[in-house]
């Protein structure tokens, strides 16, 4: 039976359009669509259990996204044959997507759902990402499952002061702006993203330029599901609620979560308090009203100590730890803590501390991306690191989080642009975070940023990182902005905002948005509130340290780089790299190259300048090339009856013949010379007869008269002159 295909087109303005379509694969699913861009298409499936598990009172919502090397015609890399576990890039994007439809979903939905999304088709003038929330939504667009408020994400790049919608790869490199933005019909849900120091007007315009572009791709969704027909979205069992429970809670927890918030204390002794009500709380119940009602009383404690927290905020102004909505929490820093790394520092912002260290390496340290949409290589990456001791906890370790993979490409994103073009070095910047409690990854940036300066690299710029909170109240209209989030404000409030930047702009930003309708004005008092944090914080990292280190600390390597001829490369390397490996080891150093055109880059890492100098020398000994016409000054290495070996470098010598000694008649050549004499001599280029090297000492030389000719000369050249023969 041939499927019945449904199509949408979305007209991007500029000769591109974007199609969605659905009837024709992974029918078994809930929803399914593909998108197509060009030749760029991903399949996006939807699929949700028709019941929640018992006692789960959360969406248990997974999104996967993938890029299959076949869509790219290419094998995938390393031993086995088939894509594996996903790539940061891949795991980042499915962050992106997660971020933006969680929020949207019913608050007492609670059944497993899954959204997978691939990449099946790749066009190189196309970033699948920025097409990944379009198919998650549309998915659900076309489905039985309750998502009532579709989205869609962009990606917005600006060159020359001109916006664009999903640039290409390309494109990316001459912009200004590189944002996601994720967005409902109604409100922005999601923004994150790098920029080269703009203002906070040039980012909230970039914002309502994609919104403006969400909305169309959200109205063609509407039309496919319309034009699919028949639709309806499936009934669910509401989540359980008992008013009695509900009044109970509220009359005997309110007021002690009201004293307690307003007690200013610290993360742990707030957090024990608030447990010791909550016994209370439970005190008031029969062993069978808990048994059968403990996770709705827990739901309602919880409900309570939110409408708490959030109500002395907004009612006095007054916040968790004592302080006021823009009040930074008290700032230590340090640099050079740890002896033996190539750079380090500690930053501690109230409950918040991180350790950075920098590591410099060469080219082949680089961090290698290979996937279908992306190859190519990082030399400078940041890796995030969040053990569960951070929060007083023990968790066992189960590898790199997604979290730890977003927070550490935040962080990287932030720094990136600060790191000269010309640096030589391979730079890893690793975060470990100590201690946490708000904005850890704002942490890390402002650690990061003091490390690269105690390390010696020649940042740019520094850079600096605030995360703002949001707590509204629908029903008065009543909001506060908060400066610089306590981790349960990030839990209870309605907005994670973190921007970070230089003195002049913004260089990164990252927000998640927990209610739906962000109003623009509340936005851009976020953005100002946060450009106040953000210089008081660069103030406090500029006492630490005031400028980058002249030079690099004594253990970290030194690096050179220079050009050698194309052809010498293997000269250099030696049979099955015999050569370097010997000169590596002789002279303590790191030598890499790379083949770039007509030329072989060096880079020489070491830390001992006596063996990176003898190595520096080595090489070019090797690569050493005379000029014709140059004058070289060289050793005699050997006398012969018919000259003298002469040495440019070691390893390269040539034939100074007894004829171009002197002018005059040289009968033996030790009469002029001996071993270890250094002489100046010309080189005259490839004796045409021999295709040797030839050089010559007399042309240095002032040559004699004609008159002052030897007489046995004279006689030489008459004899020539009468006998033509």
């Amino acid at each position: 039976m041939i499927p019945k295909v449904t199509q949408e087109i979305i007209d991007l303005g500029d000769g591109r359009s974007i199609s969605i379509e659905t009837g024709k694969l992974a029918k078994q699913a809930d929803g399914s669509v593909v998108v197509r861009m060009g030749d760029a298409m991903l399949l996006a499936t939807a699929v949700s259990a028709r019941t929640a598990n018992p006692g789960v009172d959360f969406l248990p919502l997974t999104v996967d996204y993938r890029e299959k090397f076949a869509a790219a015609g290419r094998f995938p890399g390393g031993f086995f044959k088939r894509e594996a576990r996903p790539s940061d890039q891949e795991i980042l994007t499915m962050r992106l997507v997660d971020r933006v439809l969680r929020p949207l979903f019913p608050d007492d939905y609670h059944a497993e759902t899954q959204i997978m999304i691939q990449l099946m088709s790749h066009d190189e003038n196309v970033m699948p990402e920025a097409l990944a929330g379009l198919a998650a939504s549309a998915a659900l667009a076309v489905s039985d499952i309750p998502f009532y408020n579709y989205i869609s994400e962009v990606r917005v790049g600006r060159i020359n002061g001109e916006f664009i919608i999903n640039p290409t790869r390309k494109q990316l490199e001459e912009s200004d702006i590189d944002m996601m933005i994720g967005a409902s019909k109604d409100s922005v849900a999601m923004v994150e993203g790098e920029m080269k120091e703009i203002s906070e007007k040039e980012m909230v315009d970039a914002i309502k330029f994609a919104h403006e572009a969400i909305i169309k791709q959200i109205e063609a969704q509407e039309r496919l599901r319309a034009a699919v027909g028949g639709l309806e979205y499936r009934e669910y069992e509401a989540e359980k609620s008992n008013e009695e429970i509900l009044n109970k809670v509220i009359a005997n927890a309110y007021d002690k979560c009201f004293a307690i918030a307003s007690d200013a204390s610290g993360k742990h002794e707030r957090s024990e308090k608030f447990k010791l009500v909550f016994e209370e709380v439970k005190a008031l119940f029969t062993e069978e009203e808990l048994e059968a009602d403990s996770d709705l009383i827990a739901r309602y404690f919880h409900d309570v100590q939110k409408d708490a927290v959030r109500n002395l905020i907004l009612d006095q102004g007054i916040r968790l730890d004592g302080r006021k909505t823009t009040e930074i929490r008290p700032i230590w820093c340090e640099v050079d803590y740890l002896p033996s790394t190539h750079g380090s520092s500690i930053f501690t912002r109230g409950e918040t501390q991180a350790l950075a260290t920098v590591t410099l390496g060469t080219s082949k340290e680089a961090n290698v991306i290979d996937l279908p949409s992306e190859q190519g290589e990082e030399r400078f990456y940041l890796h995030y690191n969040f053990p569960p001791f951070s929060t007083g906890e023990a968790k066992p370790l189960r590898g790199t989080s997604r979290r730890e993979v977003g927070h550490g490409n935040l962080a990287q994103r932030a720094l990136k642009t600060m790191i000269p073009a010309d640096c030589p070095y391979t730079i890893r910047v690793v975060s470990e975070v100590l201690e946490s409690n708000g904005s850890s990854s704002m942490a890390t940036v402002c650690a990061g940023t003091l490390a690269l300066m105690d390390a010696g690299i020649q940042i740019k710029k520094p850079v600096s990182g605030i995360a703002m909170g949001l707590i509204s109240d629908a029903k008065t209209g009543r909001w506060a902005v908060l400066s610089d989030i306590l981790g349960d404000e990030d839990h209870l409030g309605d907005m994670d905002f973190k921007v970070t930047g230089t003195e002049n702009g913004i260089t990164a930003c990252q927000m998640d948005i927990k209610i739906e309708g962000l109003a623009y004005d509340i936005m851009e008092q976020a953005l100002q509130q946060a450009r106040d944090g953000r210089m008081h914080i660069l103030g406090k990292l500029t006492e630490t340290i005031a400028e980058p280190n002249k030079t690099v600390k004594p253990k970290a390597p030194k690096i050179i780089k220079f050009e050698i001829p194309k052809d010498f490369i293997g000269a250099v390397i030696g049979p099955g790299g015999k050569n370097i490996q010997a000169l590596q080891a002789e002279t303590e150093t790191t030598i890499v190259i790379t083949e770039d055109g007509d030329f072989g880059i060096i880079e020489l890492l070491g830390t001992n300048q006596a063996g990176m100098d003898k190595a520096i020398q080595s090489i070019q000994n090797q690569t050493f090339q005379p000029k014709e016409g140059d004058v070289y000054t060289v050793k005699v290495t050997k006398i012969l009856d018919f000259g003298a070996v002469v040495e440019f470098v070691p390893g390269k010598d040539s034939l100074l013949h007894v004829s171009e000694l002197d002018w005059k008649r040289i009968e033996k050549v030790s009469d002029v010379l001996k071993e270890g004499d250094v002489i100046e001599v010309k080189y005259m280029g490839l004796d045409p007869k021999t295709r040797k090297p030839k050089v010559s000492r007399k042309v240095l030389l002032p040559r004699p008269p004609k008159e002052d000719k030897p007489k046995e000369e004279k006689q030489s050249t008459e004899k020539k002159d009468n006998n033509p023969t």
